[in-house]
């Protein structure tokens, strides 16, 4: 089996590259969408958000209200600080569950976005950066997701650096092209990663 960490910041393109791997072959475990599954009504997750956060991060339904809790957490370091320890370790324990179902010829891309934050490149055999500008992840995030500049901007502060993430980089994948320029990339890695994976 081989563990390969997906990381890049918001609006680089990852969840494209991620769709591709899965459609040439790969097992993907994605940190996102565990962690909305973590804290869904009547888990454990979501009790331990209420107890730390209060009643006010509940929408009507009782399903966490997202956007709330992200305008506390995204505005406060140590308030981010304590949502992510009690989400992370709970995540772990899930991704930990899905990749032991995995085949041991398997390429399993965990699908990190915080990968660089919490330096979690060390629990990986390659870890796969997919790159964008700046410029690029703020014309995205503004016009694809529908953010404001200012709410974009906040976002990106709140990761690492570009820097930070290409350092831990075994391998770049350049996406401040079009979505053409894309996949020729990502068939080249995916075939790296499954040669690897079965010698």
């Amino acid at each position: 089996m081989l563990k390969v960490g997906l990381t890049g910041g918001i609006g680089a393109g990852k969840s494209e590259v991620s769709r591709l791997l899965v459609s040439y072959g790969a097992v993907l475990i994605d940190a996102d969408k565990i962690a909305r599954e973590v804290v869904e009504p009547a888990t454990p997750g979501l009790a331990a958000v209420v107890e730390a956060f209060g009643q006010d991060v509940l929408a009507a339904d009782g399903t966490l209200d997202r956007p709330k809790l992200g305008s506390i957490v995204f505005a406060d370091a140590s308030r981010l600080a304590t949502l992510n320890a009690i989400v992370h370790p709970l995540v772990g324990a899930r991704s930990a569950e899905l990749e032991g179902a995995a085949g041991g010829d398997a390429v399993v891309i965990h699908d990190v976005p915080l990968l660089t934050e919490n330096a979690l490149a060390p629990l990986y055999d390659l870890v796969v950066v997919v790159d964008a500008s700046p410029a690029t992840q703020l014309d995205r995030l503004v016009r694809l997701r529908g953010m404001t500049e200012d709410e974009a901007r906040a976002r990106m502060a709140a990761q690492a650096s570009r820097e930070e993430r290409l350092a831990i980089a075994d391998l770049v994948i350049d996406n401040d092209g079009p979505l053409e320029a894309l996949e020729p990339q990502v068939r080249k890695v995916w075939e790296g990663l499954a040669e690897r994976a079965n010698s």
